[in-house]
């Protein structure tokens, strides 16, 4: 039996819609199985980030270490990495075991609005992990912070793209979640280094969007760990993230979480459930 293998390395949120449980419910969805590596605790619910506990760079790196001797893994995501030592530790036990399907989800800012990643770190994202990536997944925001430029059309969307390939990215794909000048759809752009892709879903009225941004890129993990090519994982991550945001759970006061069952209970409706494959 061949067991494909999914990786993440990111923050623990107690609420259950983002970071590490968002990622390991997202891969046993798709069925692939989940490992994770802690970078830090968070005290946060719906209506937002009540404390964050760094784990040490040390801690990390050793939790990695473990998974890459043992078991390894066949795809990987980073998501909360905090600071820099840690984005310098985690960058570091990739290179040593050389993998190479990599998704990193630059996560900067909850979504009520905390900090998540130090000011002080961004350098350490760009030197040290951004070249490790084979597919990177911010936001507008996100991807207007590590360009240093304003995004507020498709060009410029193209142009920032382009500058994150520049910093040593493969592929990156900036989402259109927070895109003002479309009501109708949400289009997540994506760019192989030749050439764009879009990916066009519903938007949704909705404030119930927390951990998007991580189960939308530890689906597109999943896919590559089962062998999908990042076109195909893209596709899948846009299908699995627009199932979930559709079929609202309402849970909480403030940004509840999207719905991690929605998609594979769409395809099992269907008679094709994407963990049968």
């Amino acid at each position: 039996m061949n067991i494909k293998k999914a990786l993440t390395i990111a923050g623990s949120d107690s609420g259950g819609g983002a970071g590490i449980q968002a990622d390991l419910k997202t891969f046993q969805e798709l069925g692939v199985y989940g490992m994770s590596a802690l970078t830090a605790i968070t005290a946060q619910n719906t209506t937002g980030v009540q404390a964050v506990f760094p784990m040490t760079a040390e801690a990390v790196g050793k939790q990695i270490e473990s998974i890459g001797s043992d078991m390894g893994t066949d795809a990987l995501k980073t998501g909360m990495l905090f600071d820099a030592d840690i984005i310098k530790a985690v960058s570091a036990v990739i290179s040593h075991y050389q993998w190479t399907k990599v998704v990193v989800d630059p996560v900067m800012i909850a979504k009520g609005g905390a900090s998540l990643l130090q000011e002080s770190a961004m350098a350490a994202l760009k030197e040290h992990l951004l070249p490790l990536a084979l597919i990177i997944t911010p936001n507008i925001p996100e991807a207007e912070a590590i360009t240093g430029m304003k995004i507020s059309s498709l060009a410029e969307r193209k142009e920032a793209a382009r500058r994150l390939c520049a910093l040593g990215a493969h592929n990156v794909v900036i989402k259109g979640g927070h895109e003002t000048g479309n009501q109708e759809a949400a289009a997540d752009l994506l760019f192989d280094g030749s050439s764009f892709d879009v990916f066009e879903g519903r938007r949704v009225d909705t404030v119930n969007t927390h951990g998007t941004g991580c189960t939308f890129s530890a689906a597109i993990t999943a896919g590559l760990a089962k062998g999908l090519s990042v076109k195909e994982s893209v596709r899948l991550g846009k299908d699995f993230i627009q199932a979930a945001i559709e079929d609202d759970l309402l849970l909480g006061s403030g940004h509840g979480p999207t719905n991690h069952w929605a998609y594979n209970n769409r395809q099992k409706a269907e008679g094709l459930a994407y963990g049968a494959n």
